[in-house]
């Protein structure tokens, strides 16, 4: 096993060698290329006449003045219609324990309500911002059978 590891490595560089040899020879063969003629660039340049352009149609255009290329839009505005306000209602609970917070969140699953919590290092607070009052006054009686508190207000943005 010994003699077949010591001349295998100088059999293997010899027939790598003798490899790129021919590779070398076959690349670099004396094959004589015939040069063709080089490439003769055509001058036949055929002038059109100039068609009137569309920008030149306008231009000698009978008409005066300018037209914008787009439609005119018209809006009317109801000055007299009575604006009414929506109210925003806020519903605020505090969290005390990792339990309440999971029913809490399966509660607003259930009520397809979209919330936003705000964690402090001792209590998380959950925010909900919805226009329809009765789901939140319900939402939060049935949060008094997890024993959590909330309260539901009308939201007011600051500025």
């Amino acid at each position: 096993m010994q003699r077949v590891l010591k001349w295998f490595a100088p059999l293997l560089m010899g027939g790598v060698a003798i490899f790129l040899l021919f590779f070398l020879i076959s690349i670099n063969s004396e094959h004589v290329y015939i040069e063709s003629e080089p490439l003769v660039l055509e001058q036949n340049i055929t002038h059109i006449e100039s068609q009137e352009s569309w920008l030149n149609h306008f231009s000698k255009s009978e008409r005066l003045g300018y037209f914008y290329p787009v439609n005119e839009v018209y809006v009317k505005v109801d000055l007299n219609e009575k604006i009414t306000k929506v109210i925003t209602y806020k519903l605020s609970a505090k969290v005390l324990d990792p339990y309440q917070l999971f029913c809490l969140k399966e509660e607003l699953k259930r009520h397809e309500l979209k919330y936003y919590l705000m964690k402090n290092k001792t209590v998380i607070n959950l925010l909900i911002y919805s226009q329809d009052v009765n789901k939140l006054n319900s939402l939060v009686a049935i949060l008094r059978n997890y024993k959590i508190s909330a309260s539901v207000e009308p939201y007011k943005e600051d500025y």
